[in-house]
């Protein structure tokens, strides 16, 4: 399938194997060997995941269907309102933010977004925001500091668009002012880096009280072919840059870049392939991962949300690849008590 990765081919051989089965004339003869090949798709699948390169995270942070800032916003909050524009220069679709509940608690969100396929990937400038974007990111984390309302942030970008439009207009001022304004702001910020975390294009909505990575996000201050490119002369050496450069979420956890893993399901937070069951059911409490997209009330969106306990955390300085429970006062909640 053309969204499937390189090493992911082994994983697609059994999911092919399966349906075969599955289309077969008679499938409850097939019953046992079909319960067989997922079984064994199962710990292949932990075992390949269990075991990722720094590039190949960052190939995972990439994946076309991975969830973006709307998908997150969709599937976590509630009475959601999107607010655009600067009120200088017009409105970037590669940020978007707005009003919301989480958990019955009122919030700001803000998070860059990503297309779907070339079309959309065109509409939002490939998740690469224009000064524009920024200043809008800032105008609603000022409303939420005035109303002291907590603020969460979904990072995942490639970084910040280098047009000659985007510089014209203040690029490096506009990150510059967010850095500056972010620091100061009187209200709790939780920032989570959802796919890649690109150089200062991701930093200018990342500085906050809590940082968090998902399990296969990136966060780095250029791109592991950029690095490549500059150290080598040669982008081909992109997997050996992105080792060097610690950009996986347990490294920065290791360096205190970050405070806290969020964990995925087995194969990633992107929707299975066809055929393929990824749901780690241990961390999800039985229930399939939600699918992307669609119109979907708020009380379904609570219902597919795992229970209390599979929330967990890696905490810094923990022993390597522990993981516990966050406890009930220490969860996102809207308050963000303790910040």
């Amino acid at each position: 399938m053309l969204d499937e990765l390189e090493f992911e081919k082994p994983l697609q051989e059994l999911e092919n194997r399966i349906i075969q089965l599955r289309a077969s004339d008679d499938p409850g003869a097939v019953r046992d060997e079909i319960a067989k090949l997922e079984e064994r798709l199962g710990r292949l699948q932990q075992r390949i995941y269990g075991n990722l390169t720094a590039w190949q995270r960052a190939q995972v942070a990439r994946h076309p269907k991975r969830p973006h800032a709307l998908d997150f916003f969709q599937l976590l909050l509630e009475d959601f309102v999107e607010l655009r524009g600067d009120r200088v220069f017009g409105d970037d679709k590669a940020i978007v933010g707005g009003l919301a509940r989480f958990e019955g608690e009122p919030v700001v969100v803000v998070g860059h977004q990503k297309g779907r396929d070339t079309r959309e990937n065109i509409a939002r400038n490939f998740g690469m925001p224009h000064p524009e974007g920024y200043r809008k990111a800032l105008r609603l984390m000022q409303l939420a500091a005035k109303f002291r309302t907590p603020i969460i942030t979904f990072i995942d970008t490639p970084g910040a668009y280098p047009g000659l439009g985007a510089e014209e207009r203040g690029q490096g001022e506009a990150i510059a002012r967010n850095l500056k304004e972010m620091a100061g702001l009187a209200t709790p910020i939780v920032c989570v880096v959802t796919g890649e975390g690109g150089s200062g294009g991701a930093l200018a909505i990342g500085v906050g009280n809590r940082v968090l990575m998902l399990e296969h996000a990136i966060y780095s201050v250029i791109s592991p072919e950029g690095c490549a490119a500059i150290l080598w002369g040669d982008a081909a050496k992109a997997p050996e840059a992105a080792q060097l450069m610690r950009v996986t979420a347990a490294d920065l956890l290791r360096l205190g870049a970050i405070d806290a893993i969020v964990r995925e399901p087995a194969g990633g937070a992107q929707p299975p392939a066809p055929g393929r069951d990824r749901c780690d059911r241990s961390r999800a409490g039985g229930r399939r991962p939600p699918q992307l997209g669609g119109d979907r009330g708020p009380s379904a969106r609570r219902a597919e949300r795992p229970p209390l306990g599979a929330q967990v955390e890696i905490r810094r300085g923990a022993r390597r690849g522990a993981i516990r429970p966050i406890p009930p006062d220490r969860r996102l909640r809207g308050s963000l008590d303790g910040l």
